[in-house]
């Protein structure tokens, strides 16, 4: 229960939504996800977990230190914020046709891998429910803009709980998601990211920010 006006927070992260929406191509990626989550939301928040959900990537030929990069960030993030737990999905890849953009002759598809990550959505959505049921926190906070997760929180809501949404990047923020969200919050500056970085070198251990990245 709510006491002294502080709210017990949980964060549940999609992290692959929040990668893809703020981060993929910003000096950003040494994230720290407790700061970031302190600057955004108001002081009487007291967050006691932050839910990270993503799956492990591959190197490819022109990256072979991607994979080695994610792990490093994991440790990083599990050794330097306690109130951190990762949860793993998957990665799924299917051949299949897909349109040419510019077809010639007779040729109009052509043969391609797939690759989607599956799981953390769900993941997510598990957890976020059943830590309202099991009366985790008095608030919620879902940093996604990821419609799938609308029945959930929906479903949250319906249990008197406070909800909070942070989207990240600079795309509409989702209806569906809108309409449960009690607050809205965006990641659309640089400032807040810069601002919540890890330490270079993780304090007594070896783990640093990649020289690369």
């Amino acid at each position: 229960m709510e006491s002294n006006g502080q709210l017990r927070t949980y964060v549940y992260v999609d992290g692959f939504n929040l990668y893809y929406g703020c981060l993929k191509d910003s000096p950003y990626k040494w994230l720290d996800l407790k700061q970031l989550f302190t600057h955004l939301l108001k002081p009487n928040h007291q967050i006691l977990r932050i839910k990270y959900f993503t799956a492990m990537v591959s190197s490819l030929p022109n990256d072979p230190q991607k994979a080695a990069r994610q792990e490093v960030y994991l440790r990083a993030l599990r050794t330097y914020i306690p109130e951190i737990e990762v949860y793993l999905g998957h990665f799924l890849s299917n051949p299949v046709l897909a349109p040419l953009t510019n077809p010639r002759g007779r040729e109009r598809y052509a043969k391609v891998v797939r690759t989607v990550e599956k799981g953390s959505d769900v993941n997510l959505a598990v957890h976020l429910l059943n830590d309202a049921w099991l009366d985790e926190y008095d608030c919620a906070v879902v940093v996604s803009n990821d419609s799938d997760l609308a029945e959930s929180m929906r479903l949250v809501k319906s249990r008197s709980k406070m909800l909070g949404l942070i989207t990240p990047g600079k795309r509409r923020t989702s209806r569906q998601l809108r309409s449960y969200a009690m607050f809205i919050k965006s990641i659309r500056s640089g400032r807040v990211l810069g601002a919540s970085q890890l330490p270079d070198l993780i304090p007594g251990t070896r783990l640093h920010k990649p020289a690369v990245w």
